[in-house]
């Protein structure tokens, strides 16, 4: 008879019984990750390595416990496989009798969301924005034609409310769902935001018709009666307050128990394509603007010196879109300069003034390709931590996310582009581990449900394509390629 350790056991049985696990790790091992690309798995080495303390706190909310990660003394196993993991919890090896929140992070974030998509509807119009509620159990999308649609993804994705937008310019420009799930706002190329309660039993929400769309007007008395649009809306974590980036370069503050515009910020010296809370308290507001900037308001002192808390340059090119990490320290941002950027609030600086000159082109992005020369220019005065490459920002607003708290420790970020794929990157190691390819235009808005490994995209062609981790633990079959069928001027 002999003996073989608790250890030496687990460590036997970990990659020998679970097919899904193997194909798991393929995909999103940092050290060794891979594009969805093709149909086909290609290793892609990663370009940069964050050493700073956001890589070790993005580690440490997804890292498994070191008793299941240790391989020999004083080394530890980046990767641990699930079947290792629950033998390991099993045998009680990590002392607590269950699974950590890292721990079951650690094996959630390794399923990507990479299978053939599967389509969840279908419209004759561009889709410009679409988000998941916060527990997952509804699905906003908006679209050019005026429609919102309102999913109930519990129900089989059936459409649990249809809504036609009142006083429509050009396209939902966004949409917010207020954290209670009982009230949405829609914004347009207008001061005009509108708010509807989407608790009422009608599917049919027709402005002013079937349903009241309350009008909430941005527009100060003294402006003129110049009109003006709103690129931007977001809900305050409490849903007492809303923030709006404009066409007029300022951000709004709207009220909606007083029911009146609380802050008008001459932010920016351009557009103000997107702006959002920073984290629960609301006391601090993210912008970011075709001026190249990224700007932080800290609304506590703003009253007294009219100014922000800080700047945050490092983009050749304008912004259209932010996301916070809900920490209120770090935030990423989409550019026109084809990049993606991490940023660390304590690194901003009082002013702006540093102008790089770095501008000998002429470029418009809603029609033209980026310019070759561009893309090797570095700011000088870049402050961003990493920086990430490999889709395109072009035509439009493209937007970009922090992977979900729950399922993966936020240690994603993933993307729209304009060459009609998704892209997930590596935040820490700036790889990419996916590239999802179906759409046949440009994919604007996509979204990870907070829980489960699905992520669903938007794109122009009018779909609404969900996205799920191979059930079969199988890897994806070859997605067929669709024909591009896009005009110079979309």
């Amino acid at each position: 008879m002999y003996f073989i350790s608790r250890e030496a056991s687990i460590n036997s049985m970990g990659y020998s019984m679970s097919r899904l696990n193997i194909d798991s790790e393929q995909l999103c091992d940092s050290d060794n990750t891979t594009s969805e690309a093709d149909g086909s798995l290609r290793p892609q080495k990663p370009f940069n390595s964050l050493d700073h303390e956001f890589a070790q706190s993005t580690k440490l909310k997804s890292a498994p416990h070191e008793h299941l990660s240790q391989v020999l003394p004083g080394k530890r196993e980046r990767n641990v496989s699930t079947v290792k993991m629950l033998a390991g919890r099993e045998g009680n090896y990590s002392g607590r009798g269950r699974f950590s929140t890292s721990d079951c992070r650690h094996v959630l974030s390794r399923y990507l969301p990479v299978n053939a998509p599967s389509v969840v509807d279908q419209m004759p119009t561009r889709a410009y924005v679409s988000q998941f509620s916060a527990d997952g159990s509804l699905f906003v999308a908006g679209f050019q034609g005026s429609n919102i649609r309102i999913y109930n993804v519990d129900k089989g994705w059936e459409v649990q409310k249809n809504i036609l937008a009142k006083s429509l310019r050009w396209t939902i420009t966004d949409t917010s769902l207020s954290a209670d799930q009982r009230y949405l706002v829609y914004a347009s190329m207008s001061p005009i935001v509108h708010i509807v309660n989407i608790g009422s039993a009608a599917t049919e929400s027709l402005a002013n018709i079937t349903e009241i769309h309350d009008v909430l007007d941005l527009s100060a008395d003294d402006d003129g009666g110049y009109s003006f649009g709103i690129f931007s809306v977001k809900f305050s974590t409490d849903g007492r307050e809303l923030v709006a980036g404009s066409s007029d370069e300022a951000i709004y503050v709207y009220d909606l128990e007083a029911n009146k515009l609380a802050l008008r910020i001459s932010a920016h010296t351009s557009d103000v394509n997107t702006v959002c809370f920073a984290d629960e308290s609301g006391h601090l507001i993210y912008s970011g603007s075709d001026d190249n900037l990224c700007k932080v308001w800290d609304r506590r002192c703003f009253k007294a010196n009219g100014k922000p808390a800080g700047n945050l340059m490092g983009h050749l090119e304008g912004i259209t879109f932010l996301d916070s990490r809900g920490d209120g320290r770090y935030f990423i941002s989409n550019s026109k300069d084809q990049t993606i950027k991490l940023w660390d609030i304590r690194k901003m600086s009082s002013n702006a003034n540093c102008n790089p000159g770095f501008r000998n082109y002429e470029w418009d992005y809603r029609w033209m390709e980026y310019p070759p020369q561009a893309r090797s220019l570095k700011h000088p005065c870049d402050q961003s931590l990493a920086t990430y490459k490999g889709h395109q920002v072009l035509r439009t607003l493209i937007r970009c996310y922090f992977s979900p708290v729950y399922s993966t420790g936020q240690k994603y970020i993933y993307t729209g582009s304009h060459d009609s794929c998704v892209y997930v990157y590596d935040v820490v190691s700036g790889a990419q581990v996916a590239r999802l390819e179906y759409h046949r235009l440009t994919v604007r808005d996509c979204s990870w449900h907070p829980q489960y490994p699905i992520l669903v995209s938007s794109s122009w062609d009018g779909d609404i394509a969900k996205w799920e981790f191979p059930g079969t633990g199988e890897a994806p079959a070859p997605l067929i390629k669709k024909k591009n069928r896009r005009s110079q001027y979309d």
